[in-house]
């Protein structure tokens, strides 16, 4: 069947680098003369109908934006049947062919819903955990990694000159991708993530350590999924004082914005574009990941069956590095 009409949505948690693949996927199908729906607050707006179409200058001036400007929504809704059958519906009766769906695992399950309906769809995996299965870096991720940086340094300039400790909590509630990878990064001298088990007197010996060798402050990086939270470390460490003063900073939900990276920008790009592409070629049930430097497809079935967890190679290296 020739594609006449794709719709686009965002679902889940929001990620830099969503608006340019947006842009990317509207402008390619419009130049290959396909209309474009952009469908409103995810799968919970489709199945209210949310939608409208999308031209060429719709998209102009999002490249740079952070967030999505379709807007996202968790849609509980959509979880069961009845749900599903009135989003398909609602793509029927809106005349849409076929459906981007940009988002993390969750809403890799929904697209593969959809496709198991029998309705043309096509995943774009977005997701600052980086837990989606079949690509090596989800669209977001660089941007959080890099605002997760900027905060840490910061907050080294400041614990060096009060010699202090400084517990950063960053998100990650099952998966400790961003907490692993900023420790490496910022020379942590600890770093908590829920796929390792660390016990509050490992915590104290390591900043401990790090005093008596003359540091002038010490670093936490922690996942908010983590077995040890950071007002408990805090609590421990200024219990049993082990010389540097405490203190926690908490980035919520910080990472998740501010302008996409040069590095975010391409990828999105690239994915949208690979999206539709895939689309017109008649795929479905598939989606588009990053392997190495190229962008293949991944049958949604095994992305939802899997996760993708944290290289702990880097752990042992940040442990070796800190000391």
């Amino acid at each position: 069947m020739k594609l006449r009409t794709i719709g686009v949505l965002t679902s889940g948690g929001d990620a830099p680098g969503i608006n340019p693949c947006i842009r990317a996927a509207a402008r390619l199908a419009i130049a290959r003369g396909v209309e474009v729906i952009g469908i409103q607050e995810g799968f919970d707006g489709l199945i209210r109908g949310e939608m409208s179409p999308l031209r060429a200058r719709d998209v102009s001036g999002i490249i740079h934006r952070g967030g999505t400007f379709l807007r996202t929504a968790r849609c509980p809704e959509f979880l069961n049947r009845k749900g599903q059958r009135q989003a398909l519906r609602e793509l029927n009766e809106a005349g849409i062919d076929g459906l981007v769906v940009i988002g993390g695992d969750g809403s890799m399950r929904g697209a593969h819903a959809l496709a198991g309906l029998g309705f043309p769809v096509v995943g774009v995996p977005s997701s600052i955990d980086n837990d989606v299965w079949g690509t090596d870096m989800s669209i977001g991720v660089d941007t959080a990694l890099n605002t997760i940086m900027q905060a840490v340094d910061k907050l080294r300039d400041t614990a060096s000159s009060h010699q202090r400790a400084f517990l950063v909590e960053t998100m990650g509630r099952g998966c400790g991708y961003l907490a692993l990878i900023v420790g490496v990064i910022c020379g942590a001298e600890v770093i908590l993530i829920p796929e390792v088990e660390t016990r509050l007197e490992q915590v104290s010996e390591a900043v401990e350590d790090a005093y008596a060798r003359g540091k002038t402050h010490a670093i936490i990086v922690a996942a908010e999924g983590a077995a040890l939270n950071v007002d408990q470390v805090a609590a421990h460490l200024n219990a049993h004082e082990v010389g540097f003063e405490t203190r926690v900073t908490i980035l919520g939900h910080v990472p998740r914005g501010g302008s996409p990276s040069a590095f975010d920008r391409m990828l999105a790009t690239r994915m949208g574009v690979e999206a539709v592409e895939a689309l017109m070629g008649g795929m479905t049930d598939v989606m588009v990941g990053l392997e190495g430097r190229e962008i293949e497809i991944a049958p949604l079935e095994e992305v939802v069956r899997n996760s993708r967890s944290p290289n702990l190679a880097f752990y042992k290296m940040a442990e070796i590095l800190a000391r």
